[in-house]
């Protein structure tokens, strides 16, 4: 049977080593990519790991630059831990990953020096939109329900770089296993959080107009429903500006399998 990752033409998959083995990238198919997101210093792949993944396949790992060993400006160790053959996606770091005096740290003049001192960097775009896109390297976008509209306008105005998307992924048709996988991600997004009701559930538990928003929520910000389906999702994508598409396993990484 055709693999979930073949059926749907996606080349790159993001890993949380957090919760899941990094080293299970090997078990990819043969060059398909992989971006190991960033859960803090204690979950960074170790660098022979690293190495040994970027021999059969690109590797890169995400990199916040307001953070102390990834800071161009400061502390820049975990940087230079990097083998040369890991690429890096920039991005300015979630909140939650960044102590108070990180927090405060200035983001464009980072991202830009970082970019400069990167071979062909990823930026991640989220809350950055105008930085990143100044710095005219691949930019890294979450998938949202607007992602297409603006995809084409960007296209359309002119802008001819890479644009990678990242999406959560969940190869099924099943409601209550979707909600279980997403829910909570998905009701982290602000139009989605704003229109659910108090205290409503967020996982397989959820009923009535809670659940109806977030099985609408999942469609849009995230990859879900049969590989056909998701196939014919990541080839509007692709014709609305996408270059590439990221794939986060929601249920890990046997679901692309």
């Amino acid at each position: 049977m055709t693999g979930a990752l073949e059926a749907a033409g996606i080349g790159t998959v993001a890993l949380k080593p957090a919760e899941c083995d990094p080293a299970r990238a090997a078990d990819l198919p043969e060059g398909v990519g992989v971006v190991f997101d960033w859960e803090g210093e204690e979950h960074l792949p170790n660098a022979d790991l690293l190495e040994s993944l970027a021999t059969e396949r690109p590797v890169r790992v995400t990199t916040p630059v307001r953070c102390d060993g990834f800071d161009p400006e400061g502390n820049d160790s975990l940087t230079r831990s990097l083998p040369d053959s890991v690429g890096r996606v920039l991005v300015a770091g979630h909140g939650a990953y960044l102590s108070e005096d990180e927090g405060r740290r200035r983001v464009a003049p980072r991202i830009a020096a970082a970019a400069e001192a990167s071979a062909d960097p990823w930026v991640g775009t989220e809350g950055i939109e105008r930085v990143a896109l100044a710095t005219g390297a691949t930019q890294f976008e979450l998938l949202s329900r607007r992602t297409d509209r603006e995809l084409s306008d960007l296209r359309t105005a002119g802008f001819e770089g890479e644009i990678a998307l990242y999406a959560p992924t969940v190869v099924t048709d099943d409601d209550d296993e979707i909600l279980d996988a997403l829910g909570e991600y998905v009701a982290r997004r602000g139009p989605v959080s704003r229109a659910l009701p108090e205290e409503a559930a967020t996982d397989s538990a959820a009923t009535g107009r809670a659940r109806e928003i977030l099985l609408a929520a999942a469609a849009d910000y995230a990859l879900v429903g049969s590989r056909e389906k998701i196939a014919d999702r990541v080839d509007a994508l692709r014709e609305a500006g996408a270059d590439r598409v990221v794939s986060y396993p929601a249920r890990g990484v046997e679901d692309l399998l």
